[in-house]
Formats: C-alpha cells, sequence, structure tokens
C-alpha cells in the first residue's frame, strides 16, 4: 500500500506550511507567513475539487500525527496543440517539498510518480517543471530533461 495520498481540504495548513519549506529553499526568498491566511480558503476549494486541474500529493509525517513529510502540486493546463502534442495538455509542477527532517527517504519521489500518473490520466503528454540545483538529479532521474527555451515573466 503506498505512502502516498491526495491531498484534501483539512490539508490546507499543512500543505502551505511545506510549501514555505520550498520558498525558503529559494535564493532571495521572502520568509514572511502572513499571506498564508489569505491563501487558505481558496487552497482549500481547490483541495475539494477532484474533478479540476489542480492535484496536491502528500505523505503524512511517520513521527507526527497532523503533519505532514512531503508534499507535490501540480496544474493541468491547455495549450493549443502542435505537432507531437495535438491535444495541448501540458502538466506542470510546482510546490515540492519534504519536511526537514523527513528527507531521504524516497517521499518526494514516491509523490511525483503519483502526480506523474495523474497527468497520464489526464492526458497531458508534457509536463515542466523549474527545479534547484538540489532537487535536479531528482528530476533527471524521473526522466526529466532540461530546454533551452527562456522563460519571461511579467507581475501584473
Amino acid at each position: 500500500m503506498s505512502l502516498v495520498r491526495r491531498a484534501e481540504p483539512a490539508d490546507a495548513a499543512e500543505v502551505l506550511r511545506l510549501r514555505q519549506v520550498m520558498i525558503d529553499s529559494l535564493p532571495g526568498s521572502d520568509p514572511s507567513t502572513a499571506w498564508h491566511q489569505e491563501s487558505l480558503p481558496a487552497l482549500r476549494a481547490r483541495l475539494g475539487d477532484p474533478d479540476g486541474g489542480f492535484a496536491a500529493f502528500v505523505v503524512d509525517h511517520p513521527e507526527r500525527p497532523g503533519a505532514l513529510a512531503a508534499l507535490v502540486a501540480g496544474t493541468v493546463d491547455y495549450r493549443i496543440g502542435k505537432a507531437g502534442d495535438p491535444t495541448g495538455t501540458v502538466g506542470f509542477v510546482f510546490s515540492v517539498a519534504t519536511d526537514p527532517d523527513a528527507r531521504r527517504r524516497g517521499y518526494a519521489r514516491a509523490c511525483m510518480d503519483t502526480l506523474l500518473e495523474w497527468f497520464r490520466e489526464r492526458g497531458a503528454r508534457r509536463v515542466q517543471l523549474t527545479a534547484s540545483a538540489e532537487a535536479a538529479p531528482l528530476y533527471a532521474s524521473l526522466g526529466f530533461r532540461p530546454k533551452p527555451d527562456p522563460l519571461l515573466e511579467l507581475l501584473l
């Protein structure tokens, strides 16, 4: 039996805690958690919609009841199709995090395997993510390859 399960609305605060663990590991990140309260209602709603384009998969912390050990979250998005991907269904992975005291146990890999299967079930032929140098070996072992496409961003 797998340790991985789909996150539920009751997990929302723990999902945000692990997301903050990931954010805190990034250079130049803002350690503020003031945004968590404002984010909770929308996250709970997304976690409660099993047919939506968002999913989070988690592992419960084996030593701390009520806490999560690992998290992966992703979305399925539509882009106009193209050769090799006529349906335009794309998976995007974000918020991969493991509690610092639960690392090196295979939890993130197990969650990623489950998320990748979720993408397949929804017709995604491509999955994209951005990776830290620390996480890159995990993604490479799962078959992810770097792309030369530059990413541009505009904050509105």
